[in-house]
């Protein structure tokens, strides 16, 4: 006996077919009569969310289709964060994709949940059907009468004058005195489509099984450029060391190079055990500040301020300076304790123990850092010790911060994070945090998966044209774009790279501009505007004399400082929405290696990058202008303009000449229009 097919799923037909061979009835459907599936935005099949900022337009997409020739529509069904109710968004349908469109506006902070519902769509299928057979000359009494009854179905749901005209339209279709096609044409009006789509019930509609998530941010979290300082520094006398009333003074000054946020490193009580002296030295002097990642002290530990900075008030008022110029605090979240911190001495037990009773100190080889306990987070009394760190967000957040970086995440267990950025972000959904993830790409994803705002990239080692090509096109990947944001800083206390060292003042205008232009969010650690650059020996990243082990007393208006590229590059993000986006970016041809271009467009502003990679000397090439995306003619003359310097160009067809010298100015950010022959 030859089975029949049967439409159940694969793990199901083996019974189905011994089902029919023993003469049974055949099992009831594994899958609905219409099937929904690829809903996007999603995050590894919405697993996890994908992320957003308010005021965004989220498209959401989904593959549906059914047997035969029907048509198929549907809806988003949507629920913004702290409502209980349900709304929904049309979706439009193409058929030769079997693909639903539709658009909601995410226009407030915190978690949406969304989905997808689609049914056959019986009005448009039975439109098409009329319109193909009234083309063709073909009777349609039959199909006429059958509009009728599905007007009949809609007039039963509706009221009111959409009732009323309902039942004219049905009356028209049953008037066999008009022609065939004057009969239709009442039925394929705009406006009794809508009607039909409100009111014609979907007997067939399909829940899609999944509800899929979206974490909304403020604007901040996807556009921003920070500004790390060490408040310690902001001090005109090396001997002194700066209070926060100090880094408040120099605040009016970030906020006029046009930066969002300034990072604080820790503001905590200091260690003295095993503190660590100037370029890292074992042995510190009498008058080293130690590390501030060396947290903790008899003064208080993560949740207490460092007594050389101020009191709690006055960092409260340091925040108040800080939002009266419109900056955003951001507070270092290191979960690592100095030997002195009070956890040392409450709960040894949260610690890793040596074989010799000690307790073990941090290392990441060949670096030891002896002023440092790691904490064990999967300890017999995790529980409390997972609440402890929480809080020490919460604390933070009542004081007026919401946003954080958090060091080395991918040191600590992904499973806390999961738990603990949760339980943050279900009491403050407006709270960002930015990881300092430099690890393996795997994890660095995880991160942001479980709710990480942002994250260090690898831009800082990506130098060459061919490793930001590469690198660039794995940030932009459609899916990654939807929980991944890449925050582009320069450089850090901890991170000077070679091409810094070597390459002088040009060096730091390339990758300033490259920070600045890729990615919507970027940042410098201070002293990159002064074009810092000597190590503390060759080969290494470290800064001589770093910030990090003692104070540094800076003059910010010192010859060859760089401030007024950071000022133009900073205004320029906020005035073209071409800058303000990730993945909105196409690598250009040019003719050597050494040149990078790229294309970024958001609306009717175009922008084209052209970088000089090599901060030694001059270069030249010919650029291949992205003409096609334009929708430009090869034949057709328009003129460029350098929004760095003022300067025009006139361009004609796709190969156009660049030279960029160094010296004057490391790059061309061009503004893209139309200009006709002849035109001055």
């Amino acid at each position: 006996m030859v089975s029949k097919p049967s439409r159940v799923p694969n793990n199901q037909r083996a019974a189905a077919v011994r089902s029919s061979e023993t003469g049974a009835s055949p099992p009831a459907s594994g899958l609905p009569h219409l099937v929904i599936e690829q809903v996007t935005p999603s995050v590894d099949g919405g697993a996890f969310p994908a992320k957003r900022v308010v005021g965004d337009r989220v498209t959401v997409r989904a593959t549906a289709f059914k047997e035969g020739h029907d048509l198929v529509t549907g809806r988003i069904r949507y629920r913004p964060p702290g409502d209980a109710d349900w709304l929904t968004a049309p979706m439009t349908y193409e058929r030769d994709f079997d693909r639903l469109t539709g658009e909601l506006v995410v226009d407030r902070v915190g978690r949406w949940t969304f989905s997808v519902d689609a049914w056959t769509d019986r009005w448009g299928s039975w439109t098409s059907e009329v319109e193909k057979f009234l083309a063709a000359g073909a009777d349609v009494a039959m199909e006429l009468l059958e509009g009728a009854r599905l007007v009949d179905e809609a007039v039963a749901e509706a009221s009111g004058p959409d009732q009323a005209g309902l039942r004219r339209v049905g009356k028209r279709l049953r008037d066999e005195r008009l022609p065939q096609a004057d009969r239709a044409a009442a039925a394929l009006d705009p406006g009794v489509q809508d009607l039909l789509a409100m009111h014609l019930p979907a007997p067939d509609a399909v829940r899609h099984e999944r509800l899929y998530l979206i974490d909304v941010d403020r604007e901040i979290a996807g556009v921003a450029a920070w500004y790390e300082l060490f408040p310690r520094s902001q001090t005109t006398d090396p001997a002194r060391p700066g209070t926060f009333a100090d880094a408040a003074r120099r605040l009016p000054a970030v906020a006029e190079l046009g930066f969002d946020v300034v990072y604080l490193p820790p503001i905590h009580p200091i260690g003295t055990t095993h503190r660590k002296g100037k370029n890292n030295t074992l042995r510190a002097e009498p008058d080293d500040p130690g590390s501030p990642w060396a947290i903790g002290s008899a003064e208080g530990g993560n949740t207490a301020i460092h007594p050389g900075l101020g009191t709690l008030d006055d960092f409260h008022a340091f925040l108040r300076a800080a939002r009266t110029v419109g900056l955003e605090v951001a507070l270092d979240y290191a979960l690592q304790c100095s030997p002195d911190h009070p956890w040392v001495h409450d709960h040894p037990n949260w610690f890793f123990r040596r074989p010799d009773g000690s307790l073990r100190y941090a290392e990441n080889p060949p670096k030891r850092y002896e002023d440092i306990y790691p904490i064990n987070f999967w300890c017999d009394d995790y529980p409390d010790l997972w609440t402890a760190c929480r809080d020490i967000f919460l604390f933070w957040i009542a004081q007026g911060v919401t946003v954080f970086r958090v060091d080395n995440p991918h040191t600590k267990p992904f499973a806390f994070w999961d738990w603990v950025l949760g339980e943050v972000k279900a009491r403050h959904p407006e709270t960002i945090f930015l990881a300092e993830a430099f690890t393996r790409p795997a994890r660095m994803h995880a991160l942001a998966k479980l709710g990480f705002t942002q994250s260090y990239t690898y831009f800082t080692w990506r130098n060459s044209a061919w490793e930001l090509t590469q690198y660039l096109t794995e940030l932009t990947d459609p899916e990654v774009v939807e929980y991944f944001r890449p925050n582009f800083f320069t450089n850090t206390p901890d991170i000077l790279h070679e091409y810094l060292q070597l390459g002088g003042r040009p060096a730091f205008r390339v990758r300033l501009l490259l920070a600045a232009t890729l990615s919507p969010l970027y940042g410098i650690y201070s002293g990159f505007e002064l074009c810092e650059n000597v190590p503390v020996k060759v080969g290494s990243e470290e800064y001589l004399h770093s910030e990090k082990y003692e104070i540094r007393v800076r003059d910010w208006n010192a010859a060859g400082n760089i401030n007024d590229d950071i000022r133009r590059l900073n205004r320029l993000r906020r005035a073209h929405p071409a800058l303000r986006q990730l993945a909105n970016l196409r690598f250009c041809t040019t003719e050597t290696d050494q040149i990078l271009a790229y294309y970024k467009w958001a609306g009717d502003d175009h922008l084209l990058c052209v970088v000089n990679l090599d901060p030694h000397g001059p270069r030249e090439t010919m650029i291949h202008a992205p003409l096609d995306a334009l929708g430009w003619d090869e034949d057709e003359w328009y003129e460029v303009e350098d929004l760095l310097t003022g300067e025009r160009y006139t361009w004609r067809g796709t190969r156009n000449y660049v030279r960029l010298d160094p010296t004057r100015e490391v790059a061309h950010v061009l503004r893209l229009a139309v200009r006709e022959p002849g035109d001055e």
